[in-house]
């Protein structure tokens, strides 16, 4: 079976949220299972100036219509060391420092970068001669590439036996522009309304995706659901109810290999599930970093996340005074909202030897909280899916979260963590302190960190759902 993956962003290559974690990870696995897998991603500034030495122009060039305009379209490869890695390239579009936009606003012309990156995928396989069997694609930044098969390319032999598939990471995402973007497509006009690719008299790229892919997926089983009612669906549960039959909801995994607490480089120790000193030194290590009041048995929260109110930051926010009242210590990474990163300094001014606030990026650092920490916080408005409560507990880091998407399909209630049901301070109040009351039986503590890191959250069952989904197979 020939997999093409298609997705705006992919780790190691490059990284702005959970989607990179996700398909770069389901790429690698596909490889590693022996599938004939294909991974499609823009040549990003930072990408090109990372992997200078292996990327590897393929001689494809090729005229993409944008409108009455036309750009180039160079395509490149990892070569020998990834020789199924390609790369859509165009210093016009993708030459720049950020991947989406600046912090304060996405780039206008988001809609031409990305109906070019859709039509230079496809391009690079008629050039290239790829003929997948599927077509993966993810997000709204890839939301035209079913349609354009059903349509600009449906007469392309490359593309006669492929299925298209269309994974909804973030439904709060859609990739909404003016009417006017569809001359930029090149798609008709009569594809313009309201079961189409029309949104309030705007085209959505995602819409288009849901519209023109033959399977949708989304990241976890709970998710799946929620989004086909009004409170969960933003504007798009309409659509989705009508494909329901073909939603199917298939979790994410975590790289086993990347986040492994018996072998993570970034740690100054390493533990395991039946040793866990390593932990407690870690622990340690962490209250230095941070300037901690206390010793080694005061409890310690973690929040590692994006600072934006769909993370829940304004509910935790409201915590914070409360619980460091209790005698715990609370950090606090990610990068995110102005407002929001306003509110956290203050606290952490008001606070400087309980509160601590991280707000780059630093991967090490991460590694180290998700280690030292003794609970996770995940306070989310909604989570389709979420990987930090999974990479939280390989850790042995109990995860306090709500009881929304994939956090409650992956945490069990008072077995491997603490789930909350109410979007309110008081619920994450109560649910952070059902986890303290549980920390200070030692005994009882130690059974849930060994619960939490029995769970298996490898990419290995997923992997096998999304195959078997391929086929045709029920999962």
């Amino acid at each position: 079976m020939k997999v093409a993956i298609a997705t705006s962003e992919a780790v190691p290559f490059s990284k702005t949220g959970g989607l990179a974690d996700v398909a770069g990870t389901l790429f690698k696995e596909y490889t590693n299972m022996g599938i004939d897998a294909f991974l499609f991603v823009p040549l990003y500034k930072k990408t090109r100036e990372q992997f200078a030495d292996d990327i590897r122009y393929t001689g494809v060039e090729v005229d993409i219509p944008l409108g009455k305009a036309v750009r180039k379209c160079r395509v490149f490869s990892m070569g020998t060391p990834l020789p199924h890695v390609f790369f859509i390239g165009s210093n016009e579009f993708f030459d720049r420092d950020e991947l989406y936009g600046t912090p304060y606003a996405d780039y206008p012309d988001n809609d031409q970068r990305f109906v070019f990156f859709c039509r230079g995928v496809l391009e690079a396989c008629k050039r290239l001669d790829i003929r997948p069997d599927i077509m993966h694609c993810n997000d709204w930044q890839t939301g035209l590439i079913p349609i354009y098969m059903k349509t600009v390319y449906r007469d392309s032999p490359v593309f006669s036996g492929t299925k298209s598939v269309i994974t909804i990471h973030n439904l709060g995402y859609q990739g909404i522009f003016p009417s006017q973007t569809m001359e930029i497509t090149g798609l008709g006009w009569d594809l313009f309304h309201m079961g189409g690719l029309e949104f309030y008299g705007n085209i959505n790229f995602l819409k288009a995706g849901i519209v023109g892919a033959d399977i949708i997926t989304t990241v976890s089983r709970t998710y799946a659901k929620e989004i086909l009612m009004p409170e969960s669906g933003f504007g798009l549960d309409g659509i989705l109810r009508k494909r329901a039959a073909n939603l199917v909801g298939i979790p994410n995994g975590i790289d086993y290999k990347e986040w492994d607490p018996a072998a993570d480089k970034f740690l100054p120790y390493v533990y395991d599930k039946l040793k866990l000193s390593g932990k407690a030194r870690c622990k340690a290590e962490l209250m230095k970093k941070c300037s901690f009041r206390g010793d080694i048995n005061t409890p310690l929260l973690c929040f590692i996340g994006r600072i934006a109110g769909q993370k829940g930051i304004d509910i935790l926010t409201g915590a914070v005074p409360q619980m460091i009242a209790t005698g715990v210590n609370i950090a606090i990474i990610g990068k995110g909202e102005e407002h929001y990163l306003t509110l956290l300094n203050s606290a952490r001014n008001r606070f400087p030897d309980a509160l601590f606030l991280h707000s780059e990026f630093d991967e090490a650092f991460a590694h180290l909280a998700y280690a030292g920490a003794d609970i996770f916080l995940m306070p989310s408005r909604y989570e389709p899916c979420g990987l930090g409560q999974m990479i939280a507990m390989r850790y042995g880091t109990i995860p306090v979260a709500r009881m929304t998407g994939g956090l409650s399909d992956t945490i069990e209630d008072g077995v491997s963590g603490f789930l909350f049901d109410e979007y309110s301070t008081v619920s994450l109040v109560s649910g952070i302190n059902r986890a303290l009351n549980r920390y200070a039986d030692k005994k009882m503590w130690h059974k849930t960190i060994r619960n939490a890191m029995n769970r298996d959250f490898s990419w290995r069952k997923p992997a096998a759902m999304y195959l078997d989904l391929y086929s045709g197979r029920k999962i």
